[in-house]
């Protein structure tokens, strides 16, 4: 990463550590772009060419892993059962978990506290994870050669696979530490692996 990068990096997180801070402090629904880009001191036209908006800030962490999960997609046998793939797509984004610096564990886990504190964020999260589903439907329907749209089987299968992430990051649900919440979902990952039979998802 050249200078120029590492700069705009350090700008980005600066943005996002002072968002989450003043998210947490006075609210969600309270806090402005304006207030963010102070924090910083920038202003807000610098703000939106890193982000489109607040909401944009709160489902990074939905966008990383569903840029994990279809690298890591991308990248596996194309002989393999559907939902094996997954799993190693789910793996890619534990293994991303377990490698966090402590700066990004403190961030994920700020993020989760504001899924927890806002119920209108976890409806802006829902939807967000419908929309990793669709992604994630559109590349195993092509692995097996059948119409996402109207395949039911390849829907069941990501959706089985999307509530496995989501069980393991929720339940149970406490703050915990980065590394708990990443045995939480590998135990999920592993228990969903084991308790179906050979062949369900072909």
């Amino acid at each position: 990463m050249g200078l120029r990068e590492r700069k705009k990096e350090k700008t980005r997180l600066a943005i996002l550590d002072a968002a989450l801070d003043l998210f947490l402090e006075q609210g969600y629904e309270s806090t402005t772009v304006e207030q963010i880009a102070g924090a910083v001191e920038i202003s807000p036209r610098t703000f939106f060419r890193y982000f489109t908006g607040k909401d944009h800030l709160v489902l990074l962490f939905h966008d990383h892993a569903e840029d994990l999960m279809l690298e890591a997609l991308a990248d596996r046998p194309p002989d393999e059962p559907p939902f094996a793939c997954l799993i190693q797509a789910m793996r890619a984004v534990l293994a991303d978990l377990e490698g966090a610096t402590p700066a990004d564990a403190e961030r994920f886990l700020k993020l989760r506290r504001l899924l927890d504190e806002h119920p209108r964020l976890v409806g802006l999260s829902a939807a967000r994870g419908a929309r990793t589903e669709r992604h994630l439907a559109e590349v195993i329907a092509a692995r097996r050669g059948v119409d996402p749209d109207q395949d039911q089987l390849t829907h069941l299968i990501v959706a089985f696979a999307m509530s496995t992430m989501r069980v393991g990051f929720e339940c149970p649900r406490n703050d915990g530490t980065m590394a708990e919440v990443g045995r939480r979902m590998a135990e999920c990952v592993a228990l969903a692996e084991r308790s179906l039979r050979p062949g369900w998802d072909l």
